[in-house]
């Protein structure tokens, strides 16, 4: 019906000035006719300019002024000629029309307000303000200044329409014929395809994109060869090529005991606090615990032990037993080196572990509350610190990552201990990406273990090492609800393939 229109009235006049106005005279919406014009347009049948035009709409206000007449003029007329009281004229006007008109009334210089009583000045008015807001409502025209004045008084509101002034076009038909876009059974079946036009193919459109799975960045890494393997599965392939079996990590959930105590972990320590550590509401504590092994755990904490003073507090079961999210894979690496010590005859290990822990802590560009863990330890005899350098040196060599730095540092669970940092190329600095150590005696004492058997580890996470190898420099890019997705479609590092 729209194109009907448009197309029937261009054959008889130069052009349509405004589209709102003849969307009106065809009693239909301007959205509607917008799209036939954008459709004709394309087509070159017509040709389309677009204008802006201001136009003005009453308020709510400004409505009721229209109708019941300004309160300036209202309150004029509600002044006898021999003039009335402030407070009788107050008590007979509507309390808005008493205080706007009263104001407007005698800025006007229609009254005159002196000793409490009220006097008109002059004998009759003219309510402009009506007659302004009448003419708007009709669409006529109204000078500038009024407009300012009714704008600043808030009784109308500025619309701007976009509209479309038409004209023919190069390709203009009084009745457009419509293209057949598909060649059907029914078409050959009556003969009249040969009578019908077909709409030329677009060999050049871009289909809709198809959407498709993306590995997460964190998961995939380019090797040597160019082709893509997973980040996780790189890192597995280096502790299995250097003879490590890998740890059961299953249980996100941990007790305190595995997850600090056994750890030689003082229960006063700060990062046994909620502030650091999330702790569960439901379930709150363990079941089951090994006693014995509590007992050496607990009398090692309180009194010392293999040579050491302990920490000399009361150490307390029910703080052992509180559940929480484990904040280290090192909880893992606790049972299983409990679960070694309880075979005879005593056999060299060598484990790993890459899952996720959480600490309760604030989140910026390198921290995150959620993170992955990269855990890897040694037990067998007579270790020492030079193999934990060796072993972590050859570890990053293979990831790719040969500018290392050892930093000399303080762990509950290890002596000596050390920090691992490594150059940054995109934050330009030495940046920590994994603790290290060799386990306590007053840890693996207790657990069993032979007096001549060390144990060397080393903990760091996965989003780190995955920061500094692909210049990444916020860690919220890379895991976390802040990810942007267009980030994981785009990125070399997720294309599945050869490059």
């Amino acid at each position: 019906m729209a194109e009907d229109a448009i197309l029937g009235f261009l054959q008889t006049n130069n052009e349509i000035a405004d589209s709102h106005q003849f969307a009106a005279s065809i009693g239909v919406d301007h959205t509607e006719l917008e799209n036939v014009i954008k459709r004709l347009h394309g087509f070159e049948i017509v040709e389309a300019k677009d204008f802006k035009k201001d136009n003005y709409l009453l308020s709510e206000e400004g409505k009721q002024y229209a109708l019941e007449g300004s309160p300036e003029v209202n309150f004029f007329l509600a002044v006898p000629v021999e003039g009335i009281s402030l407070a009788n004229l107050k008590a007979k006007l509507d309390s808005k029309v008493f205080s706007i008109g009263s104001s407007w009334a005698k800025k006007n210089g229609w009254i005159e307000i002196a000793k409490g009583s009220v006097t008109r000045k002059v004998e009759n008015v003219e309510d402009k303000v009506k007659d302004l807001l009448e003419r708007i409502e009709e669409g006529k025209v109204v000078d500038g200044n009024d407009v300012a004045d009714l704008s600043k008084r808030k009784l109308i509101v500025k619309q701007t329409w976009r509209g479309y002034t038409l004209r023919k076009g190069s390709k203009y038909v009084s009745k457009r014929k419509k293209a057949a876009t598909d060649l059907t059974r029914e078409h050959l079946q009556r003969g009249d395809w040969k009578d019908l036009e077909f709409k030329e193919y677009n060999l050049n459109a871009q289909g809709q994109p198809i959407q498709i799975g993306h590995l997460q960045p964190l998961l995939e890494a380019w090797d040597r060869a160019c082709c893509v393997i997973v980040v996780r599965e790189e890192i597995q392939n280096i502790f299995l090529q250097m003879g490590f079996e890998e740890m059961p990590t299953n249980n996100f959930v941990e007790s305190s005991f595995w997850n600090f105590d056994a750890l030689f972990q003082p229960q006063q320590h700060p990062a046994r606090d909620s502030h650091d550590t999330f702790f569960l509401k439901a379930p709150s504590t363990t079941r089951y615990l090994p006693e014995d092994y509590v007992e050496r755990v607990k009398c090692v904490h309180e009194s010392g032990g293999y040579g050491s003073k302990g920490y000399g507090y009361d150490w307390k079961r029910e703080e052992a037993e509180k559940n929480l999210l484990r904040t280290h894979t090192t909880a893992v690496s606790t049972r299983m080196l409990y679960m070694l010590a309880q075979q005879r005859p005593f056999m060299p290990k060598r484990y790993y572990s890459i899952d996720r822990v959480f600490r309760n802590e604030a989140v910026d560009r390198t921290h995150l509350a959620e993170f992955h863990q990269i855990e890897g330890l040694i037990c067998d005899h007579g270790l020492t610190l030079g193999d934990l350098i060796g072993v972590l040196e050859d570890f990053f060599a293979r990831l790719g990552m040969s500018k290392l730095r050892f930093k000399p540092a303080y762990n509950p669970y290890t002596e000596p201990s050390m920090e691992i940092f490594s150059y940054h190329e995109g934050l330009k600095k030495w940046v920590e990406v994994g603790n290290s150590g060799m386990f306590r005696p007053e840890m693996l004492l207790p657990m069993g273990l032979p007096e001549d058997v060390n144990v060397i580890a080393w903990g760091l996470s996965l989003e780190r090492p995955t920061m500094i190898l692909y210049g990444i420099d916020n860690i919220r890019d890379l895991f976390g609800p802040k990810v942007d997705f267009n980030l994981i479609k785009s990125n070399p590092l997720c294309r599945l393939g050869l490059q």
